[in-house]
């Protein structure tokens, strides 16, 4: 039995890959923002799983004080952490900044993964064999990374252009853990879920939502289905020891050549630390 967390898990595919996993008797932590809401999903997936070991933590990627507290509070309630699933997403119309002062969508996306993940990993590492799955896109292959201007502060802000570049992220943070986490018998792999009809698109300009309304039911598949890839990862015997892969469809595919960069996924590490360390 292992204990897996997932991020995102109140809603489609995180929600539907933890009834998958709570089925296989695993240990399962979903994390929620909404208290009421995330007790409710628990309660459904204990249903429908048939396992009452299922859990859950609160926790808002979009404030880097609630992702600590989240990573705190599961310290306190667990002593190991078998799978970490980074799953929450978002995204935004107009551009905002979080709280810490940072674009919305990078936030979410992208720096809440960072951080709980790096505050996790020791427990991961002690945990191992022990697997890390990072939910992108393939939007990344449409992404770009402006060190300069990481938040669009300069203009030029849009919805897909904030979104790919945070999916970017997520590639290429997956490649940086690799290199950290060799030799400590803990894989790292990012994914594309495929296009899934789940509700993160009611950020969205509300003069698209008639279009993605047809788009959802003539073309994208269902949130059980784009968990499976999710699932895949997790737990599969398929992919023991396999790390720094980008999969779709369960099948390992080469990433975006920008997310191949070594350099880049350095200085997005290090810009990462800078963003997420506490001020004085």
């Amino acid at each position: 039995m292992k204990t897996i967390l997932i991020t995102g898990a109140t809603s489609g595919i995180g929600y539907e890959a933890a009834i998958v996993l709570a089925k296989e008797g695993h240990r399962i932590v979903m994390v929620g923002r909404d208290k009421a809401k995330t007790e409710r999903c628990v309660t459904e997936v204990q249903a429908k799983s048939g396992n009452d070991r299922v859990s859950y933590l609160l926790g808002d990627f979009a404030s880097q004080k609630s992702v600590r507290q989240l990573a705190a509070d599961f310290r306190a309630q667990y002593d190991r952490l078998d799978v970490l699933v980074n799953n929450a997403g978002t995204v935004f119309n107009e551009r905002s900044v979080t709280g810490d002062g940072i674009e919305s969508t990078f936030a979410t996306n992208h720096l809440g993964y960072f951080l709980l993940t790096t505050l996790l990993l020791d427990i991961v590492i002690k945990s191992a064999p022990a697997r890390i799955v990072v939910v992108s896109s393939t939007g990344h292959y449409r992404g770009t990374m402006d060190f300069d201007d990481l938040g669009f502060e300069k203009g030029g802000y849009g919805i897909m252009k904030a979104y790919t570049r945070s999916k970017l992220a997520n590639v290429l943070m997956t490649r940086s853990l690799m290199k950290r986490l060799e030799g400590k018998n803990v894989t790292v792999n990012a994914l594309h879920p495929g296009a899934v009809a789940t509700s993160i698109w009611q950020g969205a300009p509300k003069w698209t939502q008639p279009i993605l309304g047809v788009v959802k039911s003539l073309f994208m598949i269902s949130p059980e289905e784009g968990a499976r890839t999710i699932t895949y990862l997790a737990t599969s015997p398929e992919v023991e020891g396999k790390t720094g892969l980008y999969f779709e469809k369960n099948k390992p595919r080469t990433p975006a050549k920008l997310a191949r960069d070594e350099a880049v996924a350095e200085q997005l590490w290090t810009r990462s630390e800078e963003l997420v360390r506490p001020s004085a």
